[in-house]
């Protein structure tokens, strides 16, 4: 059975267009979820909605949206009036320009989605845009309105269709100045850096997400069922606290144990900071 789109409406490309569909990507409705059940009864529990001054049960149609301007002072919105802010959508996909493919930090990425043309007829038109990006070595930034918000897109070939990723505004994501502020400026230098890259290189390998284990997953499944089965859920065991290892130790046992190198003639060279 074919997925359900998430979304429907028209990539365009100046006077180019075709209709095209928005299919999830990346999911999480496969991993165990809970309910919460009272202890007592084993009964679901609902949750309720308290006034927090009288503690009485808040009914769904007298809730409202409310935007706190100062401490306990809010402006109260109907839903009519939150709707009012939401776009109105002519349902395209409307490409704006195209960029170089690894122009766009990927801290900027949000959502993933595989887009596919939504009928016969659209395909050949979305094989043309796909061939003439790949070709190009381009990816397309498009908007358009999503699930209530005006969205914009990255669009990029992927295999025979297309990925539209959802990007993040540039006010929600945090300047990395902020995170790494304390990094002191090292420079690594000689059998050190040496060292890191064999390290490296000895280490080196493909990108394969079927070797990606969920352990939290798996464990939780096993304690599901073995508490289901009514046998005993083996306790997990601690980690033990790291040994603290001076660093040129580690690394000279991480490549294989005190090797000599043909920069340094197996002197370490210490971290040094760079002149400010």
């Amino acid at each position: 059975m074919a997925p359900r789109a998430n979304w429907k409406g028209f990539l365009k490309v100046a006077e180019l267009s075709c209709a095209v569909g928005l299919y999830t990507a990346a999911s999480t409705s496969d991993r165990i979820a809970f309910n919460t059940l009272n202890r007592a009864t084993g009964n679901r529990v609902r949750r309720e909605f308290l006034d927090s001054e009288t503690g009485a049960p808040v009914d769904r149609e007298d809730q409202v949206k409310g935007y706190e301007v100062g401490a306990g002072d809010y402006v109260a919105l109907d839903p009519e009036e939150v709707a009012a802010a939401v776009p109105e959508s002519d349902r395209t996909l409307a490409v704006s320009a195209f960029i170089p493919c690894g122009e766009i930090d990927d801290t900027y990425f949000d959502r993933p989605y595989y887009l596919a043309p939504a009928d016969r007829d659209a395909r050949e038109a979305y094989a043309l845009i796909r061939e003439g990006m790949r070709a190009t070595k381009v990816a397309a930034l498009a908007r358009t309105v999503l699930f209530r918000r005006v969205r914009n897109m990255l669009i990029r070939p992927h295999g025979a269709g297309l990925i539209a990723t959802t990007l993040n505004f540039d006010y929600e994501v945090l300047p990395a100045a902020e995170a790494f502020a304390d990094i002191p400026d090292i420079k690594i230098t000689g059998e050190m850096l040496d060292l890191a890259e064999h390290i490296i290189a000895t280490k080196s390998g493909t990108f394969d997400p079927a070797t990606f284990d969920d352990r939290y997953e798996a464990t939780l499944a096993e304690v599901v069922k073995a508490k289901a089965e009514g046998r005993r859920i083996p306790k997990r065991k601690a980690a033990e606290p790291g040994k603290v290892v001076d660093l040129m130790t580690a690394l000279r046992k991480s490549a294989g144990g005190g090797r000599k190198t043909g920069k340094t003639g197996g002197k370490a060279a210490p971290a040094q900071r760079k002149a400010r």
